[in-house]
């Protein structure tokens, strides 16, 4: 039997350059944070061609207020168990808050322990124009780069808390850093919670794919924490999140169930026992 067209046109490995044709043939893809390799393993299953271990993990594995404190040891760990969960999908993983900024050679260092140590096959940095040099140094040591612009939950506390970016005069501000990233060699622009009209000027300004979280639907690929996707969290979600599925409600009646019946003796049955 011989191969459909969509079976033809689906790589066995995403790699980069498919991203890349992607936005050349007018495809999207999808892209999801995830942080162990059950998970990983689930969502590569499902199709999802990019899996993203951020530094969302900070909040949504280690309950910490935002993501800064997170370490590199603490996110390889995260990273490691991703890539043994990942078949097919491209993994990449977040730098953290202040292991690549100082410098280039700060950049290259850290960014070599993720693909060395976890086997990622790319990294995101957080920044704007002035982060240039970093991507044009770890690209130039042979590492794939996504520059993240717009809100960069990083520099929450200079950027005055969680707020659109780029509206009015300061679409021009990210256009000219996404540009910057670009032309230093990252192979993909990250964009979070801009208007939908600077997305779609910045889709259309780049030639290398863009990613959107809270930007529209004119990216080349969306992104969303899983734990949000699939309503795990408590609380409100933001905006820009669509909730596909009520995980936290489906988890704490099973759990209450479990409990009951163990209360009562009910479980284990005999059907459970030797």
């Amino acid at each position: 039997m011989g191969m459909s067209d969509a079976q033809k046109s689906t790589p066995t490995r995403i790699r980069t350059l498919h991203l890349r044709q992607f936005k050349e043939q007018g495809r999207r893809f999808a892209m999801l944070t995830t942080y162990d390799a059950m998970t990983a393993g689930i969502f590569d299953e499902a199709g999802v061609e990019v899996l993203l271990v951020g530094d969302s993990a900070a909040n949504v594995m280690m309950g910490r207020e935002s993501t800064l404190p997170i370490t590199t040891d603490e996110l390889l760990v995260f990273a490691k168990s991703v890539v043994a969960g990942a078949r097919r999908a491209l993994v990449v993983a977040d730098l953290p808050f202040g292991t690549y900024e100082a410098s280039p050679q700060q950049a290259v260092e850290t960014a070599v322990r993720f693909m060395k140590e976890a086997g990622v096959h790319a990294v995101k940095v957080e920044g704007d124009a002035e982060l240039a040099p970093h991507i044009r140094a770890m690209v130039s040591a042979g590492i794939p780069v996504i520059g993240h612009v717009g809100f960069t939950p990083q520099s929450e506390h200079a950027l005055g808390g969680y707020r659109v970016q780029g509206r009015g005069d300061a679409a021009q501000k990210v256009l000219t850093d996404a540009r910057a990233m670009e032309e230093a060699g990252a192979f993909a622009v990250l964009a979070e919670m801009i208007p939908a009209d600077v997305m779609a000027l910045l889709d259309a300004d780049l030639k290398v794919p863009t990613i959107g979280i809270g930007a529209g639907a004119a990216a080349t690929g969306q992104v969303l924490v899983w734990q949000d996707m699939l309503g795990l969290g408590e609380g409100r979600t933001p905006r820009f999140v669509k909730r596909y599925a009520d995980l936290r409600q489906v988890m704490t009646e099973a759990v209450s169930s479990y409990r009951q019946e163990v209360l009562e003796g009910a479980f284990p049955g005999e059907e459970h026992s030797f």
